[in-house]
């Protein structure tokens, strides 16, 4: 898709972002947004019923008489986006529908990125993203205002050259460096790298982190074309494909679905929430289903 089509897409978020920000604080990350911490208000004296774990024995002793810390809650939280741009996340793009637009996996990843960080400026929280390939290429630190998430997604847009290779898990290790108080972190890739489970867990002791997995409807069914040309987006391997094989069909999606059964035990091991999205889906009703809890009670009906 060409850049000034994104963009198109990407100016109408302001009307979507408004409910998506309210899916955000209705669902089940309200408490999330809403800030999880607790900020020292002011000391009153001690009353009947007051919690004695509360009591500034400091302040008591100064005064001779027991006094209180009152805290209120922080309503501050900061949404972090990490976002894979290596060579892997621009495949797909290849529409089965003739005059219908299709998305690469980094294309929708943008689309998601630029929801998310719209819906959290609305609710005036801190945004941040830092983008990776094989290394670590951008980093925005945290801040508000929507002139700062205009820059994110404008620099998200213009990436090019993408690197082979992803280090997904040097980029956990530097979301977790970087970020000092408890966050949401979305972290949007399509996870077809290794050596990140340990990072992932580590950053979810200390953060609430999404998952988020970009797919394509070819990674199920790859269409009968004969041998077809293919080539590794990440270490730029060519070889041909007996593609009207059913034996290859059959191999190219039990090997799609063996990489989605590892990124769903690890992130269940790690207890980070998961959500995939296609490059055929219309990211904003995925998200908005997603952060109302639907798709993870839908889980829950279907395993009973």
């Amino acid at each position: 898709m060409e850049r000034h089509e994104l963009l198109q897409k990407i100016a109408a978020f302001n009307l979507l972002s408004r409910d998506l920000a309210e899916d955000l604080l209705a669902g089940e990350f309200a408490s999330v947004f809403r800030g999880q911490g607790m900020e020292f208000d002011e000391v009153r004296q001690y009353e009947a019923g007051d919690d004695i774990r509360s009591i500034d024995w400091n302040v008591s002793a100064r005064f001779g008489k027991p006094f209180v810390k009152l805290y209120r809650e922080e309503r501050e939280l900061t949404a972090f986006i990490l976002l894979d741009c290596s060579a892997s996340m621009h495949s797909g793009g290849i529409s089965r529908d003739l005059g219908k637009i299709a998305l690469t996996r980094y294309e929708q990843g943008v689309l998601a990125a630029a929801l998310i960080a719209f819906s959290a400026e609305k609710t005036g929280q801190r945004v941040g993203a830092l983008f990776f390939d094989r290394d670590i290429t951008r980093v925005y630190s945290p801040r508000k205002g929507r002139s700062y998430v205009l820059a994110m997604i404008s620099a998200a847009l213009g990436m090019k050259n993408p690197g082979r290779g992803s280090g997904l898990g040097a980029a956990l290790s530097g979301a977790g460096r970087l970020l000092k108080r408890r966050s949401l972190v979305i972290v949007i890739s399509d996870f077809l790298c290794v050596d990140w489970e340990q990072e992932l867990r580590d950053l979810c002791a200390r953060h609430d982190v999404i998952a988020l997995r970009l797919t394509d409807p070819l990674d199920k069914e790859i269409p009968g074309i004969g041998l077809a040309a293919l080539e590794d987006g990440e270490t730029a391997y060519r070889f041909h494909a007996p593609a009207s094989s059913p034996s290859f069909r059959d191999a190219w999606a039990e090997w799609h679905e063996d990489r989605a059964r590892l990124w769903q035990a690890i992130c269940r091991r790690s207890g980070a929430a998961r959500l995939e999205l296609s490059t055929a889906d219309a990211a904003p009703g995925v998200l908005a289903r997603f952060f109302r809890g639907e798709l993870r009670r839908s889980r829950r009906t279907r395993r009973r």
